[in-house]
């Protein structure tokens, strides 16, 4: 059963909510429930299977794709109170890729089934104008990565990286490990390796076992523009 502040984060971050008659809201309230992953499970890997609209209520998740040949894209992160829509791809016409959705924390979730949420969408035109709007914001997200991975270097994008771990993580110190970085970036952990040699040489990081310390933020910022 949904509690009160599962109500309240429908009113603040669904900007259809208060459009909906009354029995909309319960239609919705109804087809759903509310859920908790354990680290490092998955939550949605196969396009086929419409695991429905989510809603980060705690905790983080990662959307990645897995290439041809094995290797993983992270595409986006959702914190608290961010919406998945790739989840629910049956409300998505044309998607030809999986997209794979891990929790990277234990993550609480709503999670809206997807014929409540288009049996609202029917009758209530806001609801599909949050949606397309959403799925627009995602796949620009998506573009993004691409523009990322064909047009920059590589040196490039990993202090970009790197300036978004530590902003995630609150301090100019974290935890990552090498194949965590090629995992995201959709490279070799060799190639991580070797750039993060030369990112210390060049007094940018200090690297220590399983972490990360950026030494020189400005040099970072300056590969990164």
């Amino acid at each position: 059963m949904l509690e009160d502040q599962d109500l309240q984060a429908f009113e603040e971050n669904f900007p259809f909510w208060k459009q909906l008659v009354p029995s909309e809201r319960q239609t919705i309230i109804d087809g759903t429930i509310k859920f908790t992953h354990p680290k490092g499970s998955l939550v949605h890997e196969d396009r086929n299977k419409c695991t429905g609209l989510l809603m980060v209520v705690s905790g983080l998740l990662r959307i990645y794709i897995i290439s041809e040949t094995g290797k993983e894209i992270t595409l986006y992160r959702l914190f608290d109170r961010d919406v998945c829509v790739l989840s629910a791809s049956c409300l998505i016409r044309n998607i030809t890729f999986d997209v794979h959705v891990q929790a990277e924390q234990e993550t609480t979730m709503l999670r809206i089934a997807t014929d409540a949420y288009q049996q609202v969408g029917k009758t209530n035109s806001s609801v599909l104008d949050f949606t397309n709007e959403l799925v627009s914001s995602r796949f620009s997200d998506v573009m993004w990565v691409v523009e990322q991975i064909v047009f920059m270097s590589f040196d490039r994008r990993l202090a970009m990286h790197l300036l978004e771990a530590a902003a995630r993580s609150g301090d100019d110190s974290f935890a990552i490990t090498h194949e965590a970085i090629a995992r995201d970036l959709g490279t070799a952990r060799e190639v991580v390796t070797r750039m993060l040699s030369r990112f210390q040489e060049d007094n940018l990081v200090r690297l220590s076992r399983g972490g990360i310390t950026l030494v020189n933020r400005d040099g970072l910022y300056a590969l990164a523009e």
